[in-house]
């Protein structure tokens, strides 16, 4: 079930930018200067709230200001926060688009129903998205790529998503089966 008041990480506070208060943001919505169309954002916390006034796309990062903060000392101790907003203030996604935060806690079951584990996260190393799966017993984690062949179903109102495991071709070359002496 999805919680309304659960928070949704938007971005992440880099580097200041110039002496005026401005920071650079990683944004993670999907496109980067939609990070201002949510209202005001919150820390994990929720006990710090940033505004954001001003905004700007540039090559090489976002740009923002945020009230409040007007020199670079101030803009600085903003470094490495995370921007987060209720989920209840984001659109509803696409259909086959999932929140990655409405995954975690997802129990990852098998095509016959078996639990594989327990979605714990989504990471993407630059090769697509994967979803970390943790085994029954939470002491391991793995990864599966999340493709519609993978997981060709995510089903959030009952909280499982369905995995396929990829086979492996097994490796004939260690196969100690074949007795002849080779003559």
């Amino acid at each position: 079930m999805i919680d309304p008041d659960r928070l949704i990480l938007l971005g992440e506070i880099g580097s200041a930018h110039g002496i005026r208060g401005e920071v650079t943001v990683r944004c993670f919505t999907q496109e980067p200067k939609n990070i201002a169309s949510y209202g005001p954002l919150t820390d994990k916390d929720g006990q710090r709230t940033f505004n954001i006034t001003g905004l700007r796309v540039t090559p090489k990062a976002i740009i923002a200001k945020f009230a409040g903060v007007d020199d670079r000392t101030a803009a600085e101790r903003l470094r490495n926060t995370r921007l987060f907003v209720k989920r209840s203030r984001l659109p509803e996604p696409e259909p086959g688009s999932y929140y990655y935060e409405d995954l975690a806690g997802l129990a990852a079951v098998d095509a016959g129903g078996r639990v594989l584990g327990t979605v714990t996260g989504v990471a993407n190393y630059g090769a697509g998205d994967l979803l970390e799966i943790a085994d029954p017993d939470g002491r391991e984690t793995f990864f599966v790529p999340f493709t519609d062949e993978t997981v060709p179903s995510v089903d959030l109102p009952s909280g499982r998503a369905t995995i396929i495991l990829p086979v492996f071709a097994e490796d004939d070359a260690g196969d100690d089966s074949d007795t002849s002496d080779g003559d």
